[in-house]
């Protein structure tokens, strides 16, 4: 496809989808085009996170990540619009609008890698740059029928992505393939100066231990999450979804593969959820503080710079974004920290510590990405999707986790998960790799768009 082909293709998906805040249409020729999600800083580029509080912001420096695009032959061909702040799950609360599912645009992406999702889904770039602080790229990965992975905390820096919560936030990457995530997780990955966090993986080459032999390795599925038995009630996507993610353990175990049933606490798997609300919430109180309207971003209006402050915060902020503000005030206040903040890190460790146990023993877990399919943009998400929230287990441990495409519920995409230990990302594109090639989901482009 030509450039001048490619960017037909761009502008309509962005007129039927709503995938981009800003596109890029002097491109050069002869790169390879990628899109980034709205929350890196890209020099002299629009970066808004998607909120009105950022709407005009325009950076002075490029996030590490897109320096590290550039120097491998990339060229940026938009920026994505995502949920507000990278705060949600839906799509729905980027201030340029809601992002449609490319297999039917009727129905949402999911969150907060919305428009990146999308965009490869629909078959306009190859590629793109997401950020996943709970689900936030595997998710929308899921149900746009395409490849998210979410590599080992540190593995690429996150100097320049806008902080959500810090102690989760990973960078990673959006493809239709598990090769193409591999390559262009080696052209940006690397110990940064400006992260304190990130590791020198300079000895790790993922693309060519993709084809390593698999044969033998070990992988468990939590009995909680994956019986149907456990959910009263269940809908029949619910079936349909856990019904494929058997099937695809069957697959497993023909490719050599050892799948084990283990049982976890209820109370454990339950804690999941308000584990990560109350932390996340935390964290990004303090850290979108500087979100006064002061330094950057529109001024709000008022005789006093803390009148300005609160009418820039109040108009600028939406519902969601406003509620998670309260919630982590309110856990951070001294009087509740105790009982609401440092119990949900204590949490967090127990979680971790439980998987950690298990990869003690086992070469990784396999899930289903989600429960369900993607729900209907005016529709209610289920009860299972609302309180969905396992493979926020990833980013509590900082665990390498990847979502593929496995098959279909409703004509529309539904996704399995494989999450392994610290520092294996290898082995995790390694499992992932192999089970791609037995499917028939490799490549796969949305055409309910068009």
């Amino acid at each position: 496809m030509t450039l001048e082909d490619t960017l037909k293709k761009v502008h309509l998906a962005q007129e039927k989808l709503n995938c981009f805040v800003t596109i890029i249409d002097d491109v050069a020729p002869n790169k390879k085009y990628i899109a980034i999600k709205d929350n890196f800083s890209t020099k002299n580029i629009l970066s808004t996170g998607s909120s009105n509080t950022l709407k005009d912001y325009m950076p002075f420096f490029d996030a590490t990540v897109i320096t590290k695009l550039k120097n491998n032959g990339y060229d940026i061909i938009g920026k994505t619009v995502m949920d507000e702040l990278g705060m949600g799950g839906t799509g729905k609360s980027g201030h340029t609008g809601i992002v449609k599912n490319p297999w039917n645009p009727l129905h949402i992406t999911g969150g907060s890698s919305a428009g990146s999702a999308a965009a490869v889904a629909a078959g306009i770039i190859p590629y793109a740059i997401g950020s996943d602080t709970g689900d936030s790229i595997r998710k929308p990965a899921a149900w746009c029928g395409i490849v998210g992975f979410k590599p080992t905390y540190g593995l690429i820096s996150r100097y320049g992505l806008f902080p959500f919560a810090s102690s989760m936030d990973h960078v990673g990457v959006m493809a239709r393939n598990v090769e193409d995530i591999a390559k262009v997780t080696d052209d940006i990955k690397g110990i940064d100066e400006n992260d304190m966090t990130s590791w020198d993986s300079s000895n790790i080459n993922l693309t060519k231990e993709l084809t390593q032999s698999i044969k033998n390795k070990k992988l468990f599925y939590i009995k909680e999450i994956c019986d149907e038995n456990e959910y009263p009630n269940a809908n029949k996507e619910l079936k349909q979804t856990l019904t494929t993610f058997k099937n695809t353990l069957k697959k497993c175990e023909e490719l050599g593969l050892k799948i084990e049933e283990v049982s976890i606490d209820r109370n454990i798997l339950n804690a999941i959820y308000p584990t990560y609300f109350s932390i996340s919430c935390a964290e990004a109180t303090s850290n979108f503080a500087n979100l006064t309207g002061i330094a950057f971003g529109p001024r709000g209006k008022g005789k006093t710079a803390q009148e300005q402050i609160i009418d820039h915060r109040t108009k600028g902020f939406g519902p969601l974004i406003k509620k998670r503000f309260i919630i982590g005030s309110y856990v951070l206040q001294a009087e509740n920290q105790e009982k609401y903040f440092l119990n949900a890190c204590r949490l967090r460790r127990i979680i971790v510590n439980k998987i950690n146990d298990l990869f003690n023993t086992y070469d990784g877990l396999i899930l289903p990405a989600t429960l369900e399919p993607a729900p209907l943009i005016n529709g209610e998400m289920s009860e299972y999707q609302k309180l969905e929230q396992y493979l926020a287990i990833a980013n509590f441990g900082g665990f390498p986790s990847i979502t593929i495409p496995n098959g279909f519920v409703n004509n529309l995409p539904i996704g399995i998960n494989i999450t392994g230990k610290i520092k294996d990302d290898a082995n995790v594109l390694n499992i992932a790799y192999h089970l791609e090639a037995a499917m028939e989901y490799k490549n796969q482009i949305a055409k309910g768009w068009e």
